[in-house]
């Protein structure tokens, strides 16, 4: 069960990824994207990670009070598939309030592009690079005026 949810929720979540950049260049695809890849999706994996949550925690090794014991729990394949889940939902979430407010602040989705990319594949990076990028040019805003 575990090695075939892998690849449906990666295969699901890059087709959806694919659709939330696309529509950084595509102005008409926004008004349907940005809900479906920034609340939608995301909503529909924390739904799989809640039924995949209950369906496995209770036979789970481990726990997440030590470090040893999270090792413990992610030995177990179906369990790190819940925490992979955890991490898709959680990552698209960030990705979508990337690109609203990227949209909203007239950020070129050529800039935009490289931090979802960023944020697809290294989550906490493309957030920490779209915050310091908003701080710069806030900044650079300021001292214009």
């Amino acid at each position: 069960m575990a090695a075939n949810g892998y690849l449906a929720a990666n295969w699901i979540a890059m087709a959806f990824w694919l659709v939330m950049i696309l529509a950084r260049f595509i102005k008409p695809m926004r008004g349907w994207a940005d809900p479906l890849c920034g609340y939608m999706v995301p909503a529909l994996f924390a739904l799989t990670y809640l039924i995949m949550l209950a369906m496995n925690l209770g036979g789970a090794q481990g726990d997440m009070s030590t470090l040893k014991g999270v090792q413990t729990l992610f030995a177990q394949p179906n369990m790190l598939l819940v925490a992979w889940v955890h991490y898709l939902a959680f990552d698209m979430f960030v990705g979508g309030w990337i690109s609203r407010t990227g949209d909203a602040e007239g950020v070129s989705p050529w800039l935009l592009t490289p931090i979802l990319l960023l944020t697809l594949f290294f989550g906490p990076v493309g957030f920490l690079l779209f915050v310091l990028m908003r701080l710069v040019r806030r900044r650079g805003a300021m001292v214009g005026a």
